[in-house]
């Protein structure tokens, strides 16, 4: 989609600048290099999926209003590409105006706060390899993996745990800290909800 044509999405716009390349890319990105993102859920054409895969639970954290204490722009994370770490990206968030969102580094940033967090099955149909029925839970802390968790769920629902962990706000949910479509990716038999437990502080 061009800029005379945009996509209909309550979504941001995300802006990803080349800013240090290490290696050959296939795409042929060099420094300073933009590429614009009607919103989380669409690429431009030919976009690298790889990056796509390590980017995703970025650009998804900062579209529901992740912040990042520790950079300079809190809206904004550096993300590596998972070929070599050939080349790495700055993601930002655009607003309505086309101009960045930005929020100064925050002064009182310490360090990691990792967020308690609550995986829970809200639906089930059919089998589950892993036997999961509703009203099963598993807590975490942060980005943490859960031991024996299925790993395809945890891929699943960790742009989700990503997220919340740095202050996403689901909007369209019923608790904005939480959200519950989280969808088992072999048939759709488990749906998770993923909540944070514990505000930021």
């Amino acid at each position: 989609m061009s800029e005379n044509n945009p996509v209909n999405t309550p979504f941001p716009r995300l802006k990803l600048t080349v800013t240090q390349v290490f290696g050959e890319c296939y795409h042929g990105y060099k420094i300073g290099d933009e590429i614009l993102l009607e919103d989380f859920t669409h690429a431009p054409k030919h976009f690298c999926l790889g990056l796509a895969h390590a980017l995703f639970p970025v650009i998804y954290a900062l579209s529901f209003g992740a912040k990042f204490g520790f950079r300079d722009n809190q809206r904004s994370l550096l993300v590596t590409c998972p070929d070599g770490g050939k080349l790495e990206f700055k993601a930002e968030i655009l607003d309505k105006n086309g101009n960045l969102d930005v929020i100064p580094r925050d002064p009182n940033h310490k360090g990691p706060n990792p967020k308690k967090m609550v995986i829970e099955v809200v639906k089930a149909k059919g089998k589950c390899s892993f036997g999961y029925k509703v009203g099963d839970k598993w807590e975490t802390q942060g980005l943490k993996c859960i031991p024996g968790f299925c790993g395809a769920a945890f891929h699943t629902a960790f742009p989700a745990l990503f997220a919340l962990n740095f202050g996403a706000k689901f909007f369209f949910m019923k608790d904005p800290d939480s959200i519950d479509t989280v969808t088992c990716p072999d048939g759709g038999n488990i749906i998770f909800k993923v909540t944070r437990v514990e505000e930021n502080k």
